[in-house]
């Protein structure tokens, strides 16, 4: 045999030596694969003045509150009562820390204190008890510090969660001018615990 003969002969031995091995080696390889869904959590608070229909107030001056007596005609010594409930949305999907802000005041709200209760059902008059968030005396537009509750989710996660309850108690001071107008509104600020 001669030399090229040889060499075609080493030549085609090496490629059948080159193709059986590229068949073992893809025997001997394998693949994992791990693949990540992410989702955002939902996150809404909403308020209720009659405590059975809930509606977004996302911008003041937010809902209106129905006192029961006439905060219109207030005389020195009067007190006016109004209820008002907040819940965590269906499809929330965490918790919530609430912040009472201090009351935006416009117009005159001189002589004017109120106390927030939280009691246990919807409700509020002047023998609505429970968890004193504001103490009583607090001048309507009286600095706020450190007022908190928290809200927990529905169960399951397609259930509005559990209405926390408020009971605003305002209250007119001998100095109360006759004749003065005022608005006081507060924010709820939420905040998710997750």
């Amino acid at each position: 045999m001669s030399k090229r003969g040889k060499m075609r002969a080493l030549l085609a031995g090496g490629l059948v030596l080159g193709v059986g091995a590229a068949v073992v080696l893809a025997a001997w390889n394998d693949s994992e694969f791990a693949t990540g869904t992410f989702t955002a959590g939902t996150f809404n608070i909403q308020g209720s003045t009659d405590g059975a229909s809930y509606t977004d107030h996302p911008a003041s001056p937010g809902a209106t509150l129905p006192f029961t007596l006439n905060p219109t005609n207030l005389a020195p010594g009067d007190t006016v009562y109004a209820p008002f409930a907040v819940r965590l949305a269906a499809n929330t999907t965490t918790g919530s820390t609430v912040t009472v802000n201090t009351a935006t005041a416009t117009g005159s709200v001189a002589n004017l204190s109120y106390e927030l209760v939280q009691p246990t059902s919807f409700g509020c008059s002047s023998s609505t008890t429970g968890t004193e968030l504001v103490q009583a005396g607090t001048a309507l537009n009286g600095a706020l510090s450190g007022v908190t509750f928290t809200l927990s989710p529905g169960s399951p996660a397609s259930d509005p969660g559990d209405a926390v309850f408020l009971c605003f108690k305002v209250t007119a001071a001998a100095g109360l001018v006759q004749g003065q107008n005022g608005t006081a509104t507060w924010q709820f600020a939420a905040a998710s615990t997750s």
